[in-house]
């Protein structure tokens, strides 16, 4: 024995170590291809800052030139006024030079007004400065506070990897909600990354034999809540990273949250031949005897050879345990797992063309005509929609008739070690009956239908209102106890 468990040891170790090098050469692996990404991003933004710089090179030039025209425009015509006052003012004084030799009185009167005109001409008027000047030292630029800003440019800090806070993470409800916070303030931090994954694997991750994460991005506080969830493995992995503007840091260290759920399917190979059963589904088949109970009578001949669906190794064959298929009138089929501890939860929904099902639970083996409810072994509630509906809670072949609408989805609750079992309206979460009692073997969820079908929902954790109302229930005990088989 002591041998034996060194081996187990070692082979648990082995596979450890071989999932850790496994990892190794993953991230190996991904270290590669993110450098070459970074590069390629890099390059990207090399590129997008020489654009820039391209673009506004032009643009600058092309208001240079803008003034350059400008001012050119101004002097050309302030130059194109001065000539044509010139050529007046030339006029003016050969005019005025050819006055001066003028000695006939009568002629010199022609010429009086000479020094009005003079007076008038735009040579007189003309400002003799140019309107703008030649400098362009406006359009000079100094980049010495950029370049020290490029000189100073460097890798963008990467956001820390957050802390995931395990005593704030709470799982309830087919929810989990995840609490984190960063290792110290960082206000350039953008937004939150959320993956997370099922696994049937305790501790660190494992890359052999995991679904992939699935993501939830731009998240903008430190908690998100996971809703509509259906927890049909053990375990939930999750990791959180923190996002700026441009990078993402690295994901915080995988936190693994215990799910607690329990997850059953229908058992076919149990189930009554006029019933057709897929894994959650179970529906009335009148048809599904006929042509069928020859094979059958063969199987019950050679009942010692075992069925390759009856395998014994199987954790769920052995829940079942060998035993024939329902008969009679006994339109049953059970689930493949069993209850053997702890507090359970799943809801049933039946349809509206439902003549008459039962919900329940059943010790192993039961008889193949028995019926849930009329054994010692089995607890239910039943419904009848024939003529009139009725609604009654069933145990050892006694019915207590319950006075209650009939919801369209029945919670089933489940305290094995409490002695509880327990039906809610699995809307509003109301109580519709209780059994009281000593479990003594592992239960088995049961279901007997005419006419119709079942859907069955598994996966589902207790809901916690039904956990704030089992605390209050137990003053309903004595409603209850004439059903109840108190060992």
């Amino acid at each position: 024995e002591t041998l034996q468990r060194i081996v187990s040891t070692l082979v648990n170790k082995n596979d450890e170590i071989h999932n850790f090098i496994d990892m190794l050469n993953h991230t190996i692996s991904n270290v590669q291809v993110n450098s070459s990404n970074a590069i390629s991003e890099l390059d990207e933004e090399f590129d997008g800052l020489y654009s820039v710089l391209h673009e506004m090179k032009g643009s600058m030039a092309n208001t240079i030139q803008q003034e350059e025209a400008r001012k050119i425009q101004a002097l050309q015509d302030q130059l194109s006024q001065c000539s044509r006052a010139l050529e007046s003012s030339e006029e003016l004084l050969e005019l005025a030079v050819q006055s001066l030799d003028i000695k006939n009185p009568v002629e010199l009167l022609e010429v009086e007004n000479i020094d009005w005109i003079v007076t008038v001409a735009s040579a007189f008027r003309l400002s003799l400065k140019p309107k703008v000047s030649d400098s362009m030292t406006h359009m000079m630029v100094d980049f010495a506070l950029e370049k020290r800003m490029l000189q100073a440019v460097k890798f963008l800090p990467v956001p820390k990897a957050p802390e995931i806070d395990v005593a704030a993470c709470l799982v309830a409800d087919n929810c989990i909600t995840v609490s984190w916070r960063m290792p110290e303030e960082d206000s350039r931090i953008d937004h939150f990354v959320l993956e997370y994954r099922k696994t049937n694997f305790d501790g660190l991750p494992r890359l052999k034999g995991e679904q992939r994460w699935e993501l939830v991005d731009y998240i903008k506080a430190t908690q998100y809540t996971l809703s509509g969830l259906k927890f049909d493995t053990k375990y939930m992995n999750l990791r959180v990273q923190a996002c700026n503007k441009a990078v993402a840091g690295e994901y915080s260290d995988p936190v693994t949250l215990e799910t607690k759920a329990f997850v059953f399917s229908l058992d076919s190979t149990s189930s009554h031949l006029n019933l057709k059963v897929e894994d959650t589904y179970v529906e009335w088949d009148p048809t599904g005897g006929k042509g069928q109970e020859k094979i059958k009578g063969k199987e019950n001949k050679n009942s010692n050879t075992a069925s390759p669906k009856r395998s014994t190794n199987s954790p769920r064959a052995s829940a079942r345990g060998g035993r024939d298929r329902f008969a009679g009138e006994s339109y049953t089929v059970l689930g493949d797992t069993a209850v053997e501890s702890g507090q359970h939860y799943w809801e049933v929904r039946a349809q509206k063309d439902c003549k008459s099902y039962s919900v329940g639970v059943t010790y192993r083996n039961p008889g193949k005509f028995d019926q849930l409810g009329k054994t010692n072994s089995s607890w239910c509630i039943h419904i009848n929609n024939w003529l009139q509906t009725t609604f009654s809670a069933k145990h050892n072949n006694k019915a207590k008739t319950l006075d209650i609408p009939v919801p369209d989805r029945i919670g089933v609750y489940c305290d094995f070690d409490g002695g509880q079992l327990s039906f809610y309206n699995a809307n509003s979460k109301a109580l519709l009956h209780t059994f009281r009692t000593k479990f003594t073997q592992p239960l088995l969820p049961g279901f007997m239908i005419w006419c119709g079908g079942l859907t069955v929902s598994t996966g589902l954790q207790v809901p916690s209102a039904v956990k704030t109302l089992q605390k209050n229930e137990n003053g309903l005990g004595g409603s209850t106890s004439s059903l109840n088989n108190v060992a």
